[in-house]
């Protein structure tokens, strides 16, 4: 598993999995996935790479695997 992520990956398995982008401020996007419990997962923009311990956190607030990457 890389250390260090895509942007463009991470947006794009987070939009696959039923998250809608919601809005942005500064440099941070928010993205929501309505259901049971509505989670939501704040992604930094206008880096092309993202390091692991922020993958973690976007994983921990999506409820997603690193096995979905």
């Amino acid at each position: 598993m890389p250390r260090i992520f895509s942007l463009k990956r991470i947006v794009s398995v987070l939009q696959e999995n039923g998250f809608l982008f919601v809005s942005q401020k500064g440099s941070h996007a928010k993205y929501r996935k309505a259901g049971k419990t509505t989670l939501t997962a704040i992604v930094p923009v206008g880096k092309k790479e993202i390091p692991y311990g922020t993958f973690r956190s976007i994983l921990r607030q999506s409820g997603l695997k690193e096995d979905d990457f």
